[in-house]
């Protein structure tokens, strides 16, 4: 970004915290322009077919995951139902009690 015409109000100071370029107008006491630090932590853009594929490659993982899971999931429910009519065979029918019966 190509610097701006300061006026003689202006002053140019870099942020201790972000290192990003800000300038104040010492008159308003506001800080009129700001340009942000050059970040390092962005990808270039030779990297981003491997990033997507990565991306697509992991949502696809994930989605077969979720198929598997899925199928799964009838079985484990059919065997849980076993489970509790088993349970309910076992367990001798006794009449619920109710606060009504015991007075």
């Amino acid at each position: 970004m190509e610097p701006m015409a300061r006026l003689k109000s202006e002053l140019e100071i870099e942020c201790p915290n972000c290192h990003g370029r800000l300038v104040v107008d010492l008159e308003l006491r506001r800080v009129v322009g700001h340009e942000p630090a050059p970040r390092s932590d962005l990808p270039e853009l030779g990297a981003a077919g491997r990033i997507l594929a990565e991306e697509a490659a992991r949502r696809e993982a994930i989605f077969r995951d979720s198929v598997e899971a899925e199928r799964t999931r009838g079985d484990a429910l059919s065997r849980r139902f076993e489970e509790a009519l088993e349970q309910a065979r076992r367990e001798p029918i006794k009449r619920p009690e109710r606060d009504f019966d015991l007075d």
